[in-house]
């Protein structure tokens, strides 16, 4: 990825927000790479080099500022470029893809060779695979360091590293000193392994609209599992059979802060991709923006909703049971049904916490019971038991490993599945930008033209065409309009 020099500079010399995560500043007298908005003293330009990334930095040699602080960037990594590819492979790094396995299984679960893989990430990112998961480990442990009181032996575990020598070893050879030398807070350590909790901080790039983002959670909230109050978003989870809770609200400083109860530590980075996906956290709304406000009938959307996200899901099989659940009823009566269903077949929660008393049910759960007794037509919940058949066969079945028509015909060969249900997976779930449910009636009902026609989802296609490759944008827009 090439970046202007100049262009980089005057973006650092006027500390531009603006570019805060799009590119890193390394100095090459110091040998410290920054954010654009350090409030250090400019540097020379002869004496600065531009990264995309921070890894890119670090693998050029150069160690974080402990000033301003790079793992508190905004997350912007999957936007750059061009390559889809790179962008679900950050997508699996992020959950742990590299964690116990090789950049050869990535490549094959992407569908590409080793070499091809490298090369990708090397052109967009300026960074090996190797090299980006590296470095989102010692920025994960950097962050924890300082925002909270968790023992560093719980700080190693917590942010992927292997044993207590190799994350000592990582911070003597970048920092020059232990990773305790390196904590400001002043308190005693809370150790989250005894069930205690623990909160950090998510950063993004702004504006972000977080009323419409916990209106749609609100009105999709499934009882037991879900819930809504106090300008916070609470929900439980089950991961490798460990239960935990997780709230989300938000913070100053253009962030949400997440706190998280779970026993299981090493389980932290799959949580932090997870929320970083299902909050949108990694969209570049400026960018989004100036592509879809060329049509005059998002633009005035847009104006009305800067920094409107698309609503991620936090699983995979999740969102897709209640897609199925969806089909052709409203959202109210789907989640009266979801919640019957996690009343009868989620696991119920070891600690209850006042709304929250279920854990979603498992694909092993669902494959052979008897839905139809839960009050819903019988072909659903033939589709329902196909859909955990399904994902029991194939465990990356919601994973972004391919591209955006193979995932929709991956979920399509599903009996039951639609392409309206297929494309919402992929809108919400594959996190795909280009996904497109055009046979949804809201999206008709909002192109409808003075006389109440609505298009057809082969006029609505066509209409959409512009709009790519931001059309679930665009279609989050045609939502939150009303619709």
């Amino acid at each position: 990825m090439d970046l202007d020099h100049d262009a980089c500079y005057r973006a650092v010399k006027l500390r531009d927000a603006r570019f805060d995560g799009r590119f890193f500043t390394a100095v090459k007298t110091t040998g410290i790479y920054c954010r654009p908005v350090c409030p250090a003293r400019t540097p020379q330009s002869r004496n600065v080099r531009f990264f995309p990334t921070a890894a890119a930095a670090q693998e050029a040699g150069f160690r974080p500022c402990l000033r301003c602080r790079p793992e508190t960037a905004p997350d912007m990594a999957a936007w750059r470029g061009t390559s889809n590819t790179v962008s679900r492979g950050l997508a699996l790094i992020e959950l742990g893809a590299l964690d116990n396995g090789s950049v050869d299984r990535l490549a094959e679960r992407l569908g590409l060779g080793e070499r091809q893989l490298r090369r990708l990430f090397r052109q967009h990112l300026g960074a090996s695979p190797l090299g980006v998961a590296q470095t989102r480990r010692i920025l994960l442990a950097k962050q924890l360091i300082h925002e909270t009181y968790l023992p560093m032996t719980e700080i190693a575990f917590a942010s992927g590293f292997g044993s207590i020598r190799r994350f000592n070893e990582a911070f003597l050879a970048l920092f020059g000193r232990s990773p305790g030398a390196l904590r400001r807070l002043a308190g005693p350590e809370v150790a989250a392994t005894d069930h205690g909790e623990f909160s950090l901080l998510l950063r993004y790039q702004p504006p972000y609209d977080w009323p419409a983002m916990l209106d749609f959670l609100a009105k999709r909230a499934i009882a037991g599992v879900e819930s809504v109050a106090d300008n916070a978003y609470c929900r439980t989870l089950a991961l490798d059979r460990v239960q935990g809770r997780i709230c989300v609200r938000p913070a100053a400083g253009n962030a949400l802060r997440a706190s998280i109860r779970i026993a299981k530590l090493a389980a932290l980075p799959n949580i932090i991709a997870r929320l970083r996906r299902q909050f949108d956290l990694a969209a570049d709304p400026l960018s989004i923006a100036a592509h879809l406000r060329s049509d005059p009938v998002l633009a005035p959307l847009l104006k009305q909703r800067p920094g409107l996200r698309v609503p991620g899901a936090w699983d995979g099989f999740e969102l897709a049971i209640r897609a199925v659940l969806g089909q052709q009823i409203t959202v109210a009566a789907a989640i009266r049904l979801a919640g019957r269903l996690v009343a009868t077949y989620g696991q119920p929660l070891a600690q209850p916490e006042h709304a929250l008393t279920h854990v979603f049910p498992t694909p092993a759960a669902l494959a052979q019971a008897d839905l139809a007794a839960l009050g819903m037509p019988r072909s659903r919940a033939t589709t329902l038991n196909g859909v955990a058949a399904a994902a029991l066969r194939n465990p990356d079945l919601f994973g972004a490993n391919c591209d955006l028509d193979e995932a929709i015909a991956r979920l399509r060969s599903i009996p039951g599945v639609g392409e309206w249900t297929a494309q919402y997976i992929a809108l919400r779930q594959l996190r795909e930008p280009d996904a497109f449910p055009a046979a949804d009636v809201g999206l008709m009902r909002a192109l409808a033209d003075d006389r109440g026609q609505r298009p057809t989802a082969a006029e609505l296609l066509l209409r959409a065409e512009p709009w790519r490759p931001w059309r679930a944008y665009a279609a989050q827009h045609l939502w939150a309009s009303g619709g």
